[in-house]
């Protein structure tokens, strides 16, 4: 699966203020566009290597940023 949008999709919210790293905003734009997505499939769209998706993703799921779910991660509701 690869990581897509229309140009019809609702604008995006401004990122939480809490994000101070280039890659922790990086990686929760990217969710906050693609929808559910697995750490392969960020992996691949945004050249990262996986030990830093993980703790980036860890750093956002522990601030409440993220959730993990059975279809990959997503920003939190």
């Amino acid at each position: 699966m690869s990581i897509t949008t229309s140009p019809t999709e609702a604008p995006l919210e401004p990122l939480p203020d809490d994000l101070d790293s280039p890659r922790a905003k990086l990686v929760f734009l990217t969710l906050s566009v693609a929808g559910p997505t697995t750490v392969a499939e960020l992996q691949n769209a945004l050249d990262v290597p996986k030990l830093t998706l993980l703790s980036v993703l860890d750093t956002l799921a522990s601030r409440e940023l993220v959730e993990r779910t059975e279809n990959g991660y997503v920003t939190a509701a």
